[in-house]
């Protein structure tokens, strides 16, 4: 076979061997595989070999596709409330000051690298370093199927305020202002009702998928032509079909194809600059700064009426640099205003930012339940109605994740035992829908350490049933009923069968495989409808 073509689109083969070696040691050292990626994008670095075009494009589409997902489960309600805006607006103040005076302060000092910096530089400098990633965040939360709970919504929410604020930066250091024919783009609002009906038609095969890049690129160019920053138009055209049903398909589906494109945007980090001791350095330096940045989101959010939990889970996703920053660091290396070099310096503190904060984001629960006594001293006496405690109201059985698993057995369940029966998920926009259709369903996450003890010493669930997106949110919530020494039973599902016995080993009772049991729940159902 010819790998001719593979060298043209990727510079060199070896980018994708080393990738993966490299991704796959990340992943049995339990990070993230995008920390072996930016270390691929280093040790290339190191070798000599520079990013080609190709490969940035490739990361540019990565990035692009980043946000239209983002706008897919994206609510506009989450940006309006002052949990979002109002943090974001607070801390990136803040930060700009603090950091900019302590920046501006070595450059007086004359510090290597920090000398020649005046107050402007040292303030942009600073606003490069407030923003926490895009990727980092919605691959955690992604990887853990927390999208859509409320401390996720929070986080991607501030994401994007400070996406829009990055945003309107470059717009304007660049000197780039919107052509008149931007105005047009409010067109694309009435036009919703049409891309809809287009989405409920493509199916459910390479239709979708195509259909999904020709929004996002489609929107991109459309913004990019109107003098706008492209990425906003990928992030508005998943926003504005975020509202359908089939968004949430469109948005697993286009998974694999981004997280391909973004092993693109990784290497390109590591790559961006040649390395020496002095930028290692100070970015070294950088890094213990990340939880000035992440007590300062804590704060706030506490502030602003969330529960400790919420805002500790919120924080420990934000605490890190961003790609954002990469970007308005590489305006000022481009416009002159900035040295080569803290292009290396920013991106060995976004690195080593995401290696410190990988295992932390996977110890979250851990973290929170073990000091929750300390957390909670900074939680207001009156909090949002939205993130409040449940009760279970004597119900015998609950079932964890109402998504379609989820709700089938709910509706099964139910059939059987009636109103002893509850169904719990942290999807307050599915709630909702399932609420108005009569069903006793309740905001909850089973991995909250707060939930178990907010319910009663005498509960009366007999069997919980774990029906979560995917496996880690299943043995979170393990863990969870292990601590508390839950005496029901417990049932959960699984989708591999590698995950059946990791998961019977970390307390469940009854695994359901619910891709090979479908087969066996089918042929049941044809047989008895044959007896009928």
């Amino acid at each position: 076979m010819d790998f001719e073509w593979v060298a043209i689109v990727l510079g060199d083969v070896a980018w994708v061997s080393l990738a993966f070696l490299l991704g796959f040691l990340a992943r049995v050292m339990s990070l993230p595989p995008l920390v072996g990626f930016l270390a691929a994008g280093f040790m290339l670095n190191v070798l000599g070999i520079a990013s080609g075009e190709m490969l940035q494009k490739l990361a540019d589409l990565g990035i692009t596709l980043l946000l239209f997902t983002v706008g897919l489960k994206l609510n506009l309600k989450v940006l309006l409330k002052p949990q979002v805006w109002a943090v974001t607006a607070l801390h990136i103040s803040t930060i700009m000051a603090l950091f900019g005076v302590m920046i501006f302060g070595l450059a007086l000092m004359n510090v290597p690298l920090f000398s020649g910096l005046d107050l402007k530089l040292s303030l942009m400098l600073a606003f490069a370093l407030s923003f926490s990633s895009t990727v980092f965040a919605v691959k955690v939360l992604e990887d853990k199927g927390e999208m859509k709970s409320l401390h996720g919504r929070i986080a991607i929410g501030i994401l994007v305020m400070q996406d829009l604020a990055a945003v309107i930066f470059l717009a304007a250091s660049m000197g780039k202002v919107p052509s008149p024919w931007a105005l047009l783009l409010f067109l694309l609002i009435p036009l919703r009702p049409l891309f809809h009906h287009l989405l409920q038609k493509t199916g459910h095969g390479e239709l979708l998928i195509l259909y999904g890049l020709v929004l996002a690129l489609g929107g991109a160019e459309l913004f990019e032509l109107s003098g706008v920053k492209d990425d906003l138009g990928a992030l508005v055209m998943g926003l504005l079909i975020s509202t359908h049903p089939k968004s949430t398909e469109l948005a697993k589906i286009m998974l694999g194809l981004k997280d391909l494109f973004l092993v693109g945007f990784f290497l390109s980090i590591g790559m961006s600059g040649q390395l020496s001791w002095e930028v290692l350095f100070i970015g070294l330096l950088l890094v213990p700064f990340i939880f000035i940045k992440s007590t300062l989101f804590f704060t706030l959010m506490t502030r602003f009426r969330l529960r400790a939990r919420t805002s500790l889970l919120a924080t420990l996703n934000l605490t890190n640099y961003s790609e954002f920053g990469l970007i308005i660091t590489a305006i000022g290396v481009t416009n002159g205003w900035l040295d080569a070099e803290w292009l290396v310096v920013i991106a060995i503190a976004l690195s080593l930012s995401f290696v410190v904060m990988a295992p932390l984001n996977r110890r979250d629960n851990k973290i929170y339940s073990a000091y929750r006594n300390y957390w909670r001293k900074f939680q207001c006496p009156e909090r949002l109605t939205g993130d409040m405690l449940l009760d279970t109201h004597g119900a015998t059985i609950a079932i964890f994740g109402m998504g379609r698993v989820g709700s089938g057995a709910y509706n099964r369940m139910r059939e059987f035992h009636g109103e002893t029966v509850v169904g719990i998920d942290f999807d307050a926009e599915l709630i909702k829908g399932l609420q108005a259709m009569g069903c006793k369903v309740l905001h909850g996450d089973p991995s909250d350490a707060d939930f178990w003890d907010k319910i009663e010493q005498d509960h009366s669930i007999e069997l919980i049933m774990l029906a979560l997106p995917n496996l880690q949110a299943n043995l979170d919530a393990l863990e969870q009923l292990q601590e508390i020494s839950f005496p029901g039973r417990i049932a959960a599902t699984a989708r591999y069968s590698d995950e059946e016995e990791l998961l019977r080993q970390s307390g469940a009772t009854a695994v359901f495989n619910i891709y090979t049991e479908a087969g066996a729940g089918f042929a049941e159902h044809i047989q008895a409808q044959n007896r009928a």
